[in-house]
């Protein structure tokens, strides 16, 4: 029971409903109070991301709305009153396609796609087979990229990876468009605008009434119903053996043991320790130079089942050194599967390559259903704090060391551009911590070192993900709090100076000036703030500095 209870596993299909009339607006403002107090009765610990003052606010607006609004306007905005937490699983899911929606939720017979030059349709029902492979321009007479903007306060987004891995859907969902604003009234089809061949065309699509919709980690097969793009001539080694959790396969000419684990679950035919015993019997047994386990299509399972693969690595030297083990992460990478690459990095040599993952370092995950009186929607909320890694190391995501972002041309032609840059590795990595090197030269006063080679990393595309902004801002707050002043100061003008249109950069700058008696220049730099930032939460924060530095005088 309590493995079960502990699995780190993302459902969507939360949407739980029974047959009921319409909601009256007191029925649907009965449940928006009883979520409300469960919230702050028996989940306080979730206000990590968002105050309870923020959430509550959010709550009343929501409550006074209600009679203006439609049924589904409400579901969706109890929606958005769980995403304001920013964990993927404490959320409630729209999906229309689960069992028990009797809202009338309806989805779109198309899937879409953001590769790295833009949103395509992945796949559709092959009655849109024009749409299938073209790059999708508006969403119901709304740009796409506004339409996500809009959709995005429904999402739990942890960070943009979870946006793009489990938030698109969205743009199907007519209800949600709606209540989004992407659309003045509830449509019955959604008309997409498309290019192809450099050709634009719109195309509008009806519910899908199909039984089922297929979705295999994210995309849509082409299995005679449905389409996708793919060239279907071959398969990419990422996309082989859907059918199982894991698989592996030996590639003669690089010397190469390439792993594929979608799940952290154990495979019907064959349990996950026996698995990687046979794999690494392998590695050791045979001319082996490299190990590559890709975990991007990884959501989760049960991290308890990650022993196996984090000490069959350890005791493995062949291939934990740096430039024999490569993971491969992407925006699927979810739940128990972040905590597999948390712990890959802290304890093994390896190298990540591809995107970065869709959850936070360290995040609220195993969620429990909260049944709402009156509507009896059921939005699960999380209840177990995962912590991989110390708080001062936590990130929106774990980086990749190596970036390698899927082309939509990529994806249609089977070409695995993680496996490229994996294949042709050659040591051009000086550093897996760029910030253990900066901080090493810190140490040793090497302050121009430490400039130089920070401004060198930054630029560095290999780096692009990496948070340095975030990493020195922190940094250089740890140090004023520890009355480092000038230390301080140093850290936080070249954060400034490497970020410049950084209202945050600039905010903690002006706070360590204060600090350190500088008023004229902190007011200075609260103002350039400002002027970055008018109508955000770091302009607002300055401003409220200025006020209180005037009240002080």
């Amino acid at each position: 029971m309590l493995r079960l209870l502990l699995t780190l596993s993302f459902v969507w299909s939360v949407f739980t409903l029974h047959a009921q009339p319409a909601l009256s607006p007191e029925e649907w403002r009965e449940d928006i109070r009883f979520l409300q107090r469960t919230v702050h009765d028996d989940y306080p610990f979730l206000f990590k991301k968002v105050t309870a003052e923020a959430f509550d606010a959010a709550v009343e607006e929501l409550y006074a709305a209600v009679p203006d609004l439609e049924d589904h306007e409400v579901s969706v905005g109890i929606a958005r009153l769980i995403a304001l937490f920013g964990y993927g699983h404490t959320r409630l899911g729209l999906d229309a396609w689960n069992s028990g929606n009797t809202l009338g939720f309806q989805q779109m017979p198309y899937n879409l796609y953001a590769f790295s030059d833009g949103i395509y349709v992945q796949g559709a029902h092959r009655d849109y087979a024009r749409a299938v492979g073209a790059r999708v321009t508006h969403v119901a007479g709304t740009p796409v990229e506004a339409a996500i903007a809009a959709i995005r306060p429904v999402v739990p987004v942890e960070n943009e990876q979870f946006l793009q891995a489990y938030g698109l859907g969205y743009l199907g969902n007519p209800a949600v468009l709606h209540a989004q604003g992407v659309t003045e009234e509830r449509q019955e089809t959604v008309t997409l605008t498309l290019v192809k061949d450099g050709r634009s065309f719109d195309v509008t699509f009806a519910p899908a009434s199909y039984d089922g919709y297929p979705l295999e980690y994210g995309m849509l097969p082409d299995d005679g119903n449905w389409m996708n793009a793919r060239d279907q001539s071959t398969t990419p080694l990422w996309l082989r053996h859907l059918d199982k959790v894991y698989f592996y396969e030996y590639l003669p000419n690089s010397k190469t043991v390439y792993v594929r684990q979608s799940q952290v679950e154990h495979d019907p035919t064959q349990m996950l320790p026996d698995f990687y015993e046979e794999v690494f019997a392998f590695v050791e047994d045979n001319d082996v130079e490299r190990l590559v386990l890709d975990v991007r299509l990884n959501g989760g399972g049960n991290n308890y089942n990650n022993l196996p693969v984090v000490t069959g690595i350890i005791r493995t030297d062949k291939i934990n050194r740096v430039g024999k083990l490569f993971v491969i992460i992407g925006r699927r990478t979810f739940s128990a599967a972040q905590n597999l690459v948390n712990e890959l990095d802290n304890y093994t040599n390896a190298i990540f390559v591809g995107e970065p993952t869709s959850e936070n370092v360290n995040f609220y995950g195993d969620n429990r259903a909260v049944e709402l009186p009156k509507s009896q929607l059921q939005p699960r909320l999380s209840f177990a704090w995962w912590q991989d890694k110390p708080q001062w190391e936590n990130a929106d995501w774990l980086a990749p060391h190596l970036p390698a972002d899927l082309s939509f041309a990529d994806y249609r032609d089977n070409v695995d551009p993680a496996m490229k840059a994996i294949l042709r590795y050659n040591g051009e990595l000086t550093y897996l911590n760029p910030m253990a090197r900066l901080t090493e030269l810190f140490n040793l006063g090497k302050m121009d070192e430490v400039a130089t080679e920070a401004r060198q990393f930054v630029e560095d595309p290999n780096y692009r993900y990496y948070p340095f902004e975030r990493t020195f801002a922190r940094t250089g707050s740890n140090l004023l709090s520890q009355g480092q002043i000038e230390a301080a100061m140093f850290v936080l003008e070249m954060n400034a100076e490497l970020f410049p249109d950084s209202a945050g950069a600039w905010d903690s700058l002006a706070e360590a000036h204060r600090k350190a008696g500088n008023e004229d220049k902190a007011v200075e730099l609260y103002r350039r703030v400002i002027a970055l930032d008018p109508d955000g939460a770091t302009g607002k924060h300055a401003r409220e500095m200025l006020a209180e530095m005037d009240a002080e005088e």
